[in-house]
């Protein structure tokens, strides 16, 4: 049986995709903070600007977390949480509390989650596409 190998997230990766969020976030006139975690849930690049409120901050970082323990963008969860939804009654024992709103996006490398980004500060759908751009980025 052979296993193939992915090359993990790598510093210089998470660099990029802080990079290219922060150069769509500027693009739009937007102010945002970025979160990059590896597949394991370590964080690999941060960048809040000066203007960004800082709530932003843990909000970039939890919509990333999110994406990568549930290995989908936050922007797909939001009705899955709702009265009903596949994960209304999801336990929040967890490490930190999940957020589901747009804004988190896996990052996968030949189809394997690697790790995950996180973008606040923006409105959700904003924040989404800006996530987004980043990942685009990186391929």
């Amino acid at each position: 049986m052979s296993t193939t190998t992915v090359a993990p997230l790598t510093i210089q990766d998470a660099e990029l995709l802080v990079s290219a969020a922060h150069r769509a976030a500027d693009a739009a006139g937007v102010t945002v903070s970025v979160t990059v975690l590896d597949a394991g849930g370590h964080l690999l690049a941060f960048r809040r600007d000066d203007r960004a409120v800082l709530i932003s901050g843990e909000t970039s970082t939890r919509k990333a977390y999110t994406a990568l323990q549930l290995n989908a963008p936050t922007a797909d969860l939001v009705d899955a949480v709702q009265p009903g939804g596949l994960f209304h009654t999801l336990p929040t024992a967890l490490d930190r509390p999940l957020l589901f709103i747009a804004g988190g996006v896996p990052v996968r490398r030949d189809g394997r989650l690697i790790g995950a980004i996180g973008v606040g500060g923006g409105a959700p759908e904003q924040d989404h596409a800006f996530a987004m751009a980043a990942v685009d980025a990186l391929v």
